[in-house]
């Protein structure tokens, strides 16, 4: 289901709202749990240790007690052993009544504890006994139920240990009763007695009695001995092992002197506070910090939207490249001068596809002078968009350098030319214009010398011809032969008149006549003779002198002629008329030329001994409409101004020492 707006309705929208108006508790909620769960561990973690240190004593008692229990039972078992062998020695009538004594003294020395042993008959009489003095055995009712069970079971029987007798020293004793049968005739009996406190006392390790409590019990629970050589247990680690012993119940009981483990020991509780400590710590560090953060992060969105609104309405283009010459960025100004989207130009390596096809070498080698860092950092080149037009562009090529000063690329910046070549080509052909104003207002001011300065070649000629003729009339009137070295002077005269009237004649139609800029080699020297004429008939005019000092050897120079000669006759033409007020010994105009070998250009200069020029002037020399003459148009010298520039120059001006002014420039060399 859709609202009003065309957007699928939320299905819980109050929930929602509740997050987006409360980010920070959604931000903090899962920092807390995390929080929460590393305190319970804290927590958890002391009485897991307690139950494994708990855990860990009780195991090492059973294994205590069982090795304890084990070592009893091997002493007894080899006690046993020994009575068993004794006694088929005694059923097979093999020992004397010495003998037999020896051995049962031999018993009572391997095993201390054993308190006796004795021999008895058949009738439950002592006949011999491991003590010195033969003494008669308590006949009790447990010691004769005990021998009878063994006489009848024909296997050794343990009686129940016993108190002692009243009266009788000695701790509780416990008998061993081993029946004897000579083949199938019972014979009597051995009866070895053991002191319950001994068994202890010589099978119990000092080590285990020292961490321990140990005692023997009945089936009655009954102590019947208990050694505590380091103090009674505590009753925390227990075990109890039933030692298996024919016909009597005897238990032993270990019992730890240690104590329950704490909870938190003082270690523990100064490392819990500790770290407890340095948890609030880092948690209001932390909250600083991604405070801090987010600040910092809302900032730099901001300055990202701000930057990519800022490249995305540039008209510039950008593009970025790395170390290998592989596109990694292009904003949408470069994209929209080179009509390919961004996808098929991102990780792309040269040739690229806006490339001009006929200038894949160039750009080859551009390209290797960018990567190599020895191009020029701005420079002009043609592109090609996705449709096939071509595009004249302005490329700045930089280095990327990253925040380590290390450099991950280039950094290139693309304007698109388009319209500043054509105001260019308007330009141009408006200082055309001008320039071709110029030299009409220039032939006009010329015509009335243009006139005067052909009226004597053709005067002349006519003389000449005139002569000429009169004398062939004569001649012929007389019938006489004309001499040829009479008529040539004549003829010779008038052909260089004729010559020189056709050499004005040419300088003034090359002069106006209009073509399209073209830079050639050309010759100075032929440069200036080319216009001398017209320079000479200004010069004449206000009887100024012509001096020129062009060097045969002058290099020539890559310039358009006709530009050359504008600038030229423009400037001579100013300085001519700026001497017009002087004495006539100080109206010389000098053209002086010679070759820079530092800037390889050929230096030019332009000097009069006029008037000169004030500070205001020379300010606004330059400038568009602005003349000192009364009829001029200001447009002169900035026509000068703009050719020179064309040809990579500059024209300027200084002081004359002598008065008046330099006007210089420079040419570059072919």
């Amino acid at each position: 289901m859709n609202n009003t707006l065309g957007f699928p309705a939320m299905k819980n929208p109050p929930l929602l709202l509740h997050r987006l108006q409360f980010p920070g508790l959604w931000r903090w909620l899962m920092p807390g749990m995390l929080v929460l769960f590393f305190l319970a561990i804290l927590l958890w973690l002391p009485w897991q240790a307690r139950q494994m240190e708990s855990n860990e004593r009780q195991e090492k008692l059973i294994a205590d007690t069982l090795w304890v229990e084990q070592t009893i039972r091997f002493q007894m078992t080899r006690n046993e052993e020994s009575l068993r062998a004794l006694g088929r020695d005694i059923g097979g009538g093999n020992l004397s009544t010495q003998q037999l004594h020896q051995r049962l003294e031999q018993l009572l020395g391997n095993g201390r504890e054993l308190a006796r042993v004795v021999r008895v008959d058949e009738l439950g009489n002592a006949v011999a006994s491991s003590d010195p003095e033969l003494h008669p055995l308590a006949q009790t009712p447990q010691f004769l139920a005990t021998a009878a069970s063994a006489r009848m079971s024909g296997n050794p029987q343990y009686s129940q240990p016993v108190a002692p007798e009243p009266g009788k020293n000695g701790g509780m004793t416990m008998d061993y009763h081993l029946p004897l049968f000579r083949g199938k005739t019972y014979i009597g009996s051995l009866v070895a007695t053991y002191q319950i406190s001994k068994l202890l006392d010589e099978m119990v390790p000092w080590w285990f009695a020292q961490d321990n409590q140990i005692t023997l019990i009945d089936r009655d629970d009954k102590v019947l001995v208990r050694r505590a050589a380091a103090g009674p247990g505590h009753g925390v680690y227990t075990h109890k092992r039933a030692l298996d012993l024919r016909g009597a119940s005897v238990t032993l009981v270990t019992d730890s002197i240690k104590s329950e483990p704490h909870l938190l020991p003082n270690l523990l509780v100064g490392s819990v506070i500790a770290l407890s400590l340095g948890l609030l710590w880092s948690l209001i560090a932390l909250w600083r910090d991604i405070s801090r953060r987010l600040a910092t992060e809302g900032a730099l969105r901001q300055q990202m939207s701000f930057r990519t609104a800022m490249e995305n309405s540039l008209v510039t283009g950008l593009r970025a490249r790395d170390l290998e010459g592989r596109v990694t960025y292009v904003n949408p100004a470069f994209c929209q001068i080179v009509g390919y989207p961004p996808e098929e130009l991102i990780g792309r390596l040269p040739p690229m596809p806006y490339w001009v096809p006929e200038a894949m070498d160039e750009y080859q080698q551009r390209f290797a002078g960018v990567l190599a860092g020895t191009i020029t950092p701005q420079f002009e080149t043609v592109f090609q968009r996705s449709d096939g037009t071509q595009v004249p562009i302005l490329v700045f090529e930089a280095p990327l350098v990253d925040s380590n000063g290390k450099q991950t690329g280039w950094m290139g910046s693309i304007l698109d030319i388009s319209d500043r070549k054509r105001v260019e080509e308007l330009n141009r052909q408006q200082q055309e214009k001008l320039q071709s104003n110029a030299r009409l207002a220039t032939m006009g001011e010329i015509s009335s010398m243009l006139a005067h300065e052909l009226n004597q070649p053709l005067a002349a000629i006519s003389s000449y011809t005139t002569g000429a003729l009169n004398l062939i009339e004569r001649a012929s009137s007389s019938q006489t032969t004309i001499d040829c070295a009479t008529l040539k002077p004549a003829l010779e005269q008038a052909s260089a008149q004729a010559r020189r009237a056709g050499q004005i004649i040419r300088s003034v139609h090359q002069f106006v006549k209009k073509r399209a800029p073209e830079r050639q080699e050309v010759a100075l020297q032929d440069l200036v003779e080319s216009i001398r004429a017209l320079i000479e008939l200004q010069a004449r005019k206000y009887h100024v002198v012509l001096q020129t000092s062009i060097p045969l050897d002058l290099p020539k120079v890559r310039a358009d002629s006709m530009m050359i000669e504008q600038v030229l006759l423009n400037l001579t033409r100013n300085a001519i008329e700026a001497m017009q007020d002087v004495a006539p010994g100080r109206r010389i105009l000098r053209l002086l030329a010679h070759f820079d070998a530092a800037q390889s250009q050929v230096a030019v200069a332009v000097i009069d001994q006029g008037h000169g020029m004030t500070p205001e002037v020379a300010e606004r020399l330059f400038s568009p409409f602005f003349s000192t003459k009364a009829e001029g148009m200001g447009m002169g010298l900035n026509i000068c101004r703009t050719a020179i520039e064309f040809h990579g120059g500059t024209l300027c001006h200084d002081d004359n020492p002598q008065g008046g002014t330099i006007f210089k420039f420079a040419l570059p060399v072919a």
